[in-house]
């Protein structure tokens, strides 16, 4: 079994069709949606896991680009600047996989590297700018 995590901008044009459904039936492919925000007329993004087997995941990656789908690999790491972070807590309302918490006790934010997926969206809203990427090789 082959998975990997992507990021999925579909234009506004394409929003309102089954893309991901198609992925499963016609593609044989497993999916996880790991956040999506997608509005009618609107561009779309979507964080997607997507399983099965690698020259499935090929053809399902080569049907959503042929449809306008923009996608790009997830094959990075996120870390955080302990010098920087204030432990505001804002990181952790936007987290799709609580890899980023808040401790009960202490107010400090926890960061659990083994559960982020890597959306980037703990950057986005990072107001000091803690959150840091490191890209890994791979690329779509």
């Amino acid at each position: 079994m082959y998975t990997r995590v992507l990021v999925l901008r579909f234009p506004p044009d394409i929003t309102d069709k089954p893309l991901v459904c198609r992925l499963a039936r016609d593609f044989d492919l497993d999916f996880n949606i790991l956040k999506a925000e997608i509005l009618p007329e609107e561009e779309g993004l979507m964080v997607l896991e997507l399983s099965g087997h690698k020259k499935n995941v090929s053809e399902g990656l080569k049907y959503l680009k042929a449809q306008g789908v923009k996608i790009k690999s997830v094959a990075q790491q996120i870390r955080r600047n302990e010098d920087v972070c204030i432990h505001c807590g804002a990181c952790t309302g936007i987290c799709p996989t609580n890899a980023l918490t808040i401790d009960p006790e202490t107010a400090y934010v926890n960061f659990e590297p083994s559960k982020c997926k890597g959306c980037e969206f703990c950057l986005i809203v990072c107001p000091v700018r803690a959150m840091e990427i490191k890209f890994a090789k791979e690329k779509v």
